[in-house]
């Protein structure tokens, strides 16, 4: 995926992966120490503030707290990039890296090597305010290791001009396939090159249909079921039919989104990042024509594949109550908003999708509201590079039509066992 953070109107696409294996600590590392309640200055570990979010934020809290002061690392644009510079410093237990930014799906990878401070006794965070999905993207294993910072769902794009009512459910939607062959237009695609978007998008059909990869604990092989052959057959069949248009198969976030403003999809499914730009491109031929809904699914709102990021308290870290206190500090609604406002980064607390001054800045809060709320993050567990890797290998090869459903989702659940068994 394509960028460093989970934007919602910047032109900032989705997170890419390339996560590594390595080793670390017991999961309970430095937990009891004198470092759990020593305060003292701090260090925030996050990839580059593109939106300038971060560095205002930090100031405020500075001036505040003068003697827990917090210093800026800023790392590169690059996910894979970021991930690899956070195991680097972990297995150095380098006590520097105090508050770390953890995309959502590095969490159960993280957790499970002893990297990250268990947000429990005199760190249990309140997620009362929380939207319910993003706290259980930085849970692994029943226990909450990192506390929702910023979040992102995907959403549906459509043709207002061309569908006045856009469509609750995937059968309603491929009814108005008919309006697409009618306009000589594509009618549905997402993002089905083989990259993580592929996983987002292959997740979110499988869990539509109330299948799994894997199970809670992020290990058991749960992807060869009826349920999930029920979602990767809708994608399929939309590849042999016609809905997906033949050249989907190459689309990531950007290939789709020039694809609908140039007038050439009836729907689309990515972030909503998209929204400003389909609004604001000069190329757009959609700007006053397009609309946006929830995902469709089976009987009403589809599952959204969960993205976001979490800030999460190193074990090596000398002030974890200072690092407690910043974790909280980015949680206020204050902070929250300025989030969403500023930098364009959905927020965790769910009252601000509820905030008529951000709705009107916003209009399509509301739907990403639907949309994280039904989300269910991609597995939370140790596994994911090798999950990823077996859903991206074995969709593709199926969407293709190199592989059945069957097989595929045989294979897909053979390597994820091979992965977890080493």
């Amino acid at each position: 995926m394509k960028a460093a953070r989970l934007s919602v109107i910047a032109g900032v696409a989705v997170v890419g992966l390339a996560l590594a294996g390595c080793t670390g600590g017991g999961s309970g590392s430095g937990s009891s120490d004198a470092s759990t309640t020593s305060k003292g200055p701090i260090t925030y570990v996050q990839g580059k503030d593109n939106s300038n979010v971060v560095r205002p934020l930090i100031d405020k809290w500075n001036k505040a707290h003068p003697d827990e002061k917090v210093t800026f690392k800023e790392q590169s644009d690059q996910a894979d990039q970021q991930h690899d510079d956070l195991v680097q410093h972990f297995q150095a237990k380098d006590s520097n890296y105090d508050v770390v930014d953890v995309d959502v799906v590095w969490t159960g990878e993280f957790a499970a090597k002893g990297w990250l401070q268990p947000l429990t006794g005199d760190f249990k965070m309140d997620n009362s305010a929380l939207l319910a999905p993003t706290v259980k993207s930085g849970t692994y294993n029943g226990t909450q290791y990192a506390a929702p910072q910023t979040s992102d769902g995907g959403i549906l794009y459509y043709r207002k001009d061309l569908v006045p009512d856009p469509p609750k459910t995937w059968d309603d939607m491929l009814k108005d396939c008919a309006i697409a062959k009618t306009n000589n237009i594509g009618c549905y695609a997402g993002q089905f090159a083989k990259y993580e978007g592929l996983t987002v998008n292959v997740a979110e059909a499988i869990n539509t249909d109330g299948g799994t990869i894997v199970g809670d604990d992020g290990k058991t092989v749960t992807v060869d079921s009826d349920k999930a052959n029920k979602g990767l057959t809708r994608l399929v069949d939309g590849f042999k039919d016609g809905t997906i248009p033949a050249e989907a198969i190459t689309y990531q976030e950007e290939q789709g989104r020039q694809s609908f403003e140039a007038g050439k999809l009836l729907f689309l499914r990515n972030w909503p990042y998209v929204y400003n730009l389909a609004k604001t491109d000069g190329s757009s031929t959609v700007k006053d024509t397009f609309g946006v809904a929830p995902l469709p699914g089976v009987t009403g709102p589809g599952v959204s594949s969960l993205g976001g990021h979490n800030a999460a308290i190193s074990v090596y870290s000398k002030h974890k109550a200072t690092a407690f206190a910043f974790l909280k500090f980015l949680q206020t609604e204050e902070t929250q908003k300025f989030f969403v406002t500023q930098g364009s980064l959905a927020p965790v607390v769910a009252s601000l999708y509820d905030d008529a001054d951000l709705n009107t800045q916003l209009p399509y809060l509301s739907t990403l509201k639907t949309s994280i709320e039904n989300a269910v993050p991609r597995p939370v567990s140790p596994f994911y590079p090798a999950i990823t890797k077996a859903v991206q290998d074995n969709s593709y090869a199926a969407l293709k039509g190199d592989k059945t459903v069957d097989q595929a989702l045989k294979d897909m659940a053979a390597a994820i066992k091979t992965a977890s068994a080493g």
